[in-house]
């Protein structure tokens, strides 16, 4: 019973089967709402509303020709796709969605589970660089250095954002920091500037305007992925909505107070607080113009990562003073 109730974890809820559904359905949110405040209809045809168009992109560009430019690096070139599918996927198992006990020991909930969900979300970033570097083509391998250049900017304020409300929670564990705060709600307010930091770094991560200098069409054609294409390009597409999904399904965790209730309940809290982080995630692209890659890098350590600190702080005088 209990290797059969792994492998549904492991596949279908919240494995890869709901991911995959689930973080397509998040694009076609995504497209919706952006191209709503642009005064557009976004997607229409494919499905009611046009919600199967992302799935439908995805099953097109794997029935598509796949290309392997005849001077990139071919194991690298074909291997990072999917290891870089892999390592999202890894990442969501670490969210706590089903088994929402603090005191219970699951194979995916740990102390320290936190740093290692941040760090899996650090590896896509590095994949991207090294997608753009075997690719050998000039216009992936800048790139590939501006998402590496992006990364030494906004990383720091993610990591410093994120872990001040572990600090009050007083735990590296997901589950306990989000069953603290269902417990003492009113001190969620205290995290709100770092929630709005740790917003702007998921937008960066993500690369999504105003820091999609690293792909930006109008500059560099495609950036990393100008040389890819079929199957590789759709393992790259649905890796990056899985890391959307898993983006927010974090900042829900430790910011908006997680997804206790039971499996049914918990589900549906899932669903609409990473849907209230995406339509944030939206605005803000729709709200902004591209920046300079070094704007970015200037603008996170200039404003970000100060704003982070003083959060810390804020963090430390609540500890402190009041619990």
């Amino acid at each position: 019973m209990a290797a059969v109730k792994t492998l549904l974890y492991l596949v279908v809820y919240p494995g890869l089967l709901f991911l995959f559904v689930y973080s397509t359905f998040c694009e076609w949110f995504d497209r919706k709402v952006y191209a709503r405040l642009q005064n557009r209809m976004g997607p229409t045809h494919t499905g009611r509303g046009g919600i199967l168009q992302p799935i439908a992109d995805f099953f097109k560009l794997m029935a598509k020709e796949d290309i392997v430019p005849d001077r990139a690096d071919k194991k690298l070139f074909k291997a990072l796709p999917v290891v870089g599918l892999a390592v999202v996927l890894t990442a969501a198992l670490l969210l706590p969605l089903w088994h929402y006990q603090p005191g219970a020991s699951t194979f995916n909930s740990f102390q320290g589970d936190l740093i290692i969900l941040l760090y899996l979300l650090s590896l896509p970033t590095l994949i991207l660089f090294l997608a753009g570097w075997a690719s050998t083509n000039a216009f992936s391998i800048i790139g590939g250095t501006r998402v590496l250049t992006m990364l030494f900017g906004y990383e720091v304020p993610l990591f410093l954002a994120v872990l001040s409300p572990a600090m009050l929670a007083g735990s590296w564990r997901l589950v306990e920091i989000a069953a603290f705060y269902q417990h003492r709600p009113y001190l969620l307010l205290v995290n709100l500037l770092g929630f709005a930091v740790a917003l702007v770094c998921v937008q960066a991560k993500l690369e999504r305007t105003p820091f999609d200098i690293p792909h930006a069409e109008t500059e560099i054609v495609g950036g990393t992925f100008t040389e890819y294409s079929g199957k590789k390009l759709a393992l790259f597409r649905l890796m990056t909505d899985v890391e959307m999904v898993v983006s927010a399904g974090l900042l829900s965790a430790v910011f908006l107070g997680g997804f206790g209730g039971g499996l049914i309940l918990g589900f549906i809290q899932f669903v609409l607080k990473t849907l209230f982080v995406i339509f944030l995630l939206s605005l803000m692209r729709a709200l902004t113009s591209r920046l300079r890659v070094d704007q970015v890098v200037a603008m996170a350590w200039k404003y970000l990562a100060p704003l982070a600190v003083l959060q810390l702080l804020i963090v430390i005088l609540v500890k402190g003073l009041v619990l």
